[in-house]
């Protein structure tokens, strides 16, 4: 996917920012994909800082939008639904200051799939500028942590990456074999 970006950025220059921000939104919409493939593109084209920048952008954009329209189109289908989940009733809930520590935590702590986030604070009663604020501030120190990390990694040899992908494949490997131990 990272390829596919870096493709794009590289057949319309003087787009490339408006391409990454456009799928930014498009992954903040879907709620499910990862968005390290874009800032791994926007790093290696735009360059560490400036692409770190575009992506910031992008995510926070994403997000935005994505509260909106999850706002206008599933609040009163969905609340019901998510009385299930309790941490996410407890960000329904929320309002002002709670509400605004809350998103903020949540975006800090790296396994919150965003997209969820995002979601339960669309139909709770939080407002469209303290989920701004809050998820922009609490992605920032997440994004500079994927890009850091992204940026080393490109920097590897075949061999580093390598190792880091043997590394990843033992870490699923071992945490699936410790599920199907508990059941």
């Amino acid at each position: 996917m990272k390829e596919t970006i870096l493709n794009l950025f590289h057949q319309y220059p003087n787009a490339a920012m408006l391409i990454s921000i456009l799928i930014s939104i498009v992954v903040a919409l879907l709620g499910v994909v990862p968005s390290v493939f874009v800032t791994a593109a926007n790093i290696l084209f735009f360059g560490f800082w400036e692409g770190t920048l575009i992506s910031f952008l992008g995510e926070s954009l994403g997000a935005i939008i994505a509260f909106l329209l999850y706002r206008k189109g599933f609040k009163q289908r969905i609340h019901q639904q998510l009385e299930k989940f309790p941490k996410a009733q407890r960000l329904i809930e929320a309002e002002n200051k709670q509400a605004f520590l809350l998103i903020l935590s949540l975006r800090l702590l790296p396994f919150v799939p965003s997209g969820l986030v995002t979601f339960a604070a669309s139909i709770g009663k939080v407002s469209a500028t303290v989920f701004l604020l809050a998820s922009s501030l609490g992605k920032l120190p997440a994004l500079l942590i994927e890009a850091w990390s992204v940026y080393q990694v490109t920097r590897f040899a075949w061999q580093g990456r390598l190792i880091l992908v043997i590394t990843a494949l033992a870490i699923v490997f071992l945490a699936l074999k410790k599920s199907f131990i508990k059941k």
